[in-house]
């Protein structure tokens, strides 16, 4: 028996097909563009997106030259609506996440339930980003393609209807929308009452792994494939790469870092608490059904690093080439041992959680005449360290203790930064032999829902594998700690300055 997982994500599409101990068979991929044509705006081609998704699956069934797969899930990118015609043809393009254009939509909801309130019974601050807010802003604003919609679908039911479930969205994705009753787990009858919403408009919602249908006759041909194939509903992203990484439990938390850093965590009740809602953390359902998920965000991550490189490293480019090396691995190799003399704040996006200050800017603090660009480029990476660990602190006072730490993306792949993580976080971190995280959790998620496992523990066990771990070294978390006094101070210093520039 073999399984695929499918990531559909915002700017590319990925379909792996694994066996049942998680080793990769044949894999696809496919990228595709955002649109953003006027501020604020990203949209999608949906329609462009199911193509490219189509090609993908079509190849990595291909690649792994097996026929006997049993089940399919996805995870997919969050937040993004499409309204769809009763054949799941998309009516208008893809609002994504990143489209900030509701933002109008957003206060009224605050003005309507209650900023707060609206928290505690969804789980879900009003934000621009939330999949509700983006429903408002279409009936505002394309009132004839609202008329014409059947429903308004995300990524996970549109893909899954495309490839023949009905319309049924996963608990994840849709207690991200705020439109959710988190204690309920159904849509709010209060929220879309008072806003004039159907349920009827939205899917029907399941936890994640609940079969959904079989796979459309022609694309099983198309595909070569069993018309029997099980369509398992899936999950976003950040849950499904968090199940792929071993979390089936408290206490656990993954780092991914790829452009930007997200630090995600599951607890057993949820926590709708004041200091929740002002640290800008979302509470929903995780992946693995009993558990909830959280996330804390930075901005920036590896796309600081691209930054320096770009800006500083013009002979560190030539040697890498000269040398045929990756250049992060020799910038790692001239960093100073040790902590840096200056302090970077890594907010060149706006800070994360548990601020969200779009006002605040980046800094590097201490130069002197003998500071040297090494001395920068590990202030960096301490800087996002140091970030990772106001949110542990910060999730700590929550009651959301995280003990133990996996890495995730390509942050995963320096040695030098992992320990550093290790050490400034004063907790062990380990990597995995599977890197492709997202993937792996829906296809484990496909798997427990046909049989092949006993449950998401027993597919966790089976498939998920420690590759190295780092142990903090306990002279440099105390040192660390000393510098990480100081470093609290930046924000809070110099947000006056940044507001006025």
């Amino acid at each position: 028996m073999h399984l695929i997982g499918l990531d559909v994500g915002t700017t590319g599409c990925k379909a792996i097909v694994f066996d049942l101990h998680g080793a990769i068979l044949g894999q696809g991929f496919r990228e595709y563009d955002v649109l953003c044509t006027e501020p604020a705006m990203a949209e999608q081609d949906a329609e462009h997106v199911w193509t490219l998704t189509h090609e993908t699956l079509r190849d990595a069934v291909q690649r792994a030259a097996v026929k006997d797969i049993a089940a399919l899930s996805v995870s997919v990118q969050g937040d993004a609506i499409i309204p769809v015609d009763r054949e799941f043809r998309a009516l208008h393009h893809a609002l994504l996440g990143m489209d900030y254009r509701s933002q109008p939509q957003a206060r009224r909801c605050d003005e309507l339930f209650g900023a707060f309130e609206l928290f505690q019974r969804t789980g879900m601050r009003s934000h621009p980003i939330n999949s509700l807010n983006k429903v408002l802003y279409l009936r505002e604003t394309q009132p004839r393609v609202f008329d014409r919609a059947w429903k308004i679908v995300t990524y996970a039911d549109f893909i899954l209807g495309k490839l023949g479930a009905e319309p049924v969205i996963d608990h994840t994705m849709a207690s991200r929308t705020m439109a959710f009753d988190l204690t309920e787990r159904c849509w709010s009858a209060t929220i879309l009452n008072r806003l004039e919403l159907s349920p009827s408009l939205f899917s029907r919602a399941v936890p994640s792994g609940t079969p959904v249908g079989t796979i459309r006759k022609d694309l099983a041909h198309e595909f070569g494939v069993p018309e029997t194939l099980q369509l398992v509903a899936g999950g976003h992203d950040q849950p499904c790469a968090a199940l792929g990484s071993g979390m089936v439990r408290e206490r656990l938390g993954v780092v991914s870092t790829g452009t930007a850093e997200v630090l995600a965590t599951a607890f057993a009740a949820p926590v709708l608490t004041r200091q929740m809602f002002d640290s800008f953390y979302p509470c929903y359902l995780h992946a693995k059904p009993g558990l909830y998920f959280t996330f804390a965000l930075n901005h920036v991550g590896g796309i600081l690093l691209k930054w320096y490189r770009d800006q500083f490293c013009a002979a560190e480019v030539a040697e890498a080439q000269r040398r045929q090396v990756s250049l992060y691995r020799l910038l790692d190799a001239h960093m100073p041992e040790g902590p840096s003399p200056v302090l970077v704040l890594p907010h060149f996006n706006g800070s994360g959680t548990p601020w969200c200050d779009l006002a605040s800017k980046g800094a590097i603090v201490g130069l002197t005449m003998a500071t040297t660009r090494q001395d920068i480029a590990k202030a960096i990476l301490e800087g996002l360290c140091f970030e990772l660990l106001i949110n542990l602190d910060t999730m700590r006072e929550t009651g959301i203790n995280v003990r133990e730490l996996v890495a995730a993306g390509g942050g995963a792949k320096s040695a030098l930064w992992l320990q550093l993580k290790a050490d400034i976080l004063g907790c062990p971190i380990r990597t995995l032999r599977c890197q492709e995280a997202a993937c792996l959790g829906a296809a484990l998620l496909a798997g427990t829902a046909v049989g092949a496992y006993r449950s998401l523990e027993e597919a966790v066990a089976q498939t998920v594998a420690p590759d190295r771990e780092y142990a903090p070294r306990p002279e440099l978390t105390a040192r660390y700690r000393e510098k990480f006094e100081l470093y609290q101070k930046l924000y809070p210093t110099l947000r006056p300055i940044h507001v006025q520039l």
